[in-house]
């Protein structure tokens, strides 16, 4: 495996890009879903299970391993890749988006945001270099500069100065980051809802010359249409030969209209959190595990799946591990939900490289709205 931090452009179709990113710990297959490992663990997984469904590579979260157990810990520990047992390419958020969403009292300064953690109450400070100190201590692969997410629908003189601040602080991890051979740091595009503040923060970063970017600020409650429209906008704007990450995306419908749009990486908590509430993805959309008409029905989720959860247990067994609250329900639902992601990611990759991206979304979508089948 190459030394350094490599993305090449195998095939397209239309917009849809087949890619690969290269670095020392192995290749990420694209366009590729990132499981979310929050605090060090895919919630209700093994990390060899993680890998079996054809991942290769997770997200860490830089806020909540900053405060439990300690980014200069983990680095002591020898790094995030041991501590967890992933030996893989691991991506780390800046830890931005958790400190404006879940920590208390915060303020934002031009410096740093001083926060209170949801924890414990206890003060930190993050500032864009320690963003980047904290995500080098964790030794993750790929790091997100430090940004500021506005929640939509904001005004537009407030995203504006967030996404002008977010460049500042672009710069400033940039600088924090330096020369690290093998590793990416990738800048993250704002704007919120506007067209023209999208294209001026992409348009920016790009002059910094940076590894990678990311599109942040969407899927944060605005309609699909919206995020479809901002990415329309921006992936045009950015290198061809530069992944494009859409942070926190999301459903396999949002997934799959990305990709058409030119989106190579995605991330979100949606498939280990449903797993967990009892509810399924599969390929004829979403079953909910909790209702009763499961309670007798003894077919598999799917029949076809190379998921044994999917394939193996019963509905009715599952819909009674779900209503009992027994760990094992959310345990399979989450194996069955990772595996549908991996095989959509896989199945999007085949049909770019075949050039019949689009009928295989059509056909797709068309499975989904065909919905679940009744028992007989």
């Amino acid at each position: 495996m190459t030394s350094e931090f490599k993305f090449s452009v195998l095939a397209d179709d239309g917009d849809a890009r087949r890619g690969s990113i290269t670095m020392p710990r192995g290749e990420i297959r694209t366009p590729a879903f990132m499981p979310v490992g929050t605090a060090g663990t895919v919630k209700a997984m093994y990390m060899d299970q993680v890998r079996d469904l054809g991942a290769d590579v997770i997200l860490g979260n830089t806020y909540h391993l900053m405060l439990r157990p300690g980014a200069e810990r983990v680095a002591r520990l020898g790094g995030l890749h041991d501590f967890i047992g992933w030996p893989h390419p691991i991506l780390t958020d800046s830890g931005g988006f958790q400190v404006m969403s879940l920590a208390g009292l915060r303020k934002i300064t031009e410096k740093s945001v001083t926060f209170q953690s949801h924890i414990d109450g206890s003060r930190h400070e993050m500032s864009p270099e320690r963003s980047i100190e904290i995500q080098g201590l964790l030794g993750s692969d790929i790091q997100m500069q430090l940004d500021e997410c506005v929640a939509l629908p904001a005004e537009e003189n407030a995203i504006e100065a967030s996404m002008e601040m977010s460049l500042r602080w672009a710069e400033r991890c940039r600088a924090a980051f330096g020369d690290q051979p093998g590793r990416a740091m990738f800048g993250i595009v704002q704007g919120g809802d506007i067209p023209a503040l999208r294209e001026r923060s992409a348009l920016a970063l790009k002059e910094m010359n940076l590894k990678g970017y990311a599109i942040g600020g969407l899927a944060v409650g605005e309609p699909q249409n919206v995020m479809l429209d901002m990415l329309a906008v921006t992936c045009p704007l950015l290198p061809q030969d530069r992944p494009r990450y859409l942070m926190g995306v999301g459903t396999p419908d949002d997934i799959i209209r990305s990709v058409h749009r030119g989106i190579d990486m995605f991330d979100c908590v949606m498939p280990t959190r449903a797993g967990r509430h009892g509810l399924a993805y599969t390929r004829r959309g979403k079953v909910n595990l909790r209702n009763a008409r499961h309670a007798e029905d003894t077919r598999p989720l799917d029949e076809l799946s190379d998921c044994p959860a999917a394939r193996d247990y019963s509905r009715a067994y599952l819909h009674h591990l779900v209503r009992s609250n027994e760990a094992l329900g959310g345990m399979l639902l989450t194996w069955n939900n990772l595996s549908y992601y991996q095989s959509l990611m896989a199945g999007i990759r085949d049909a770019i490289e075949a050039g019949r991206f689009t009928d295989f979304m059509a056909e797709t979508q068309e499975n989904w709205a065909r919905g679940d089948i009744e028992p007989n």
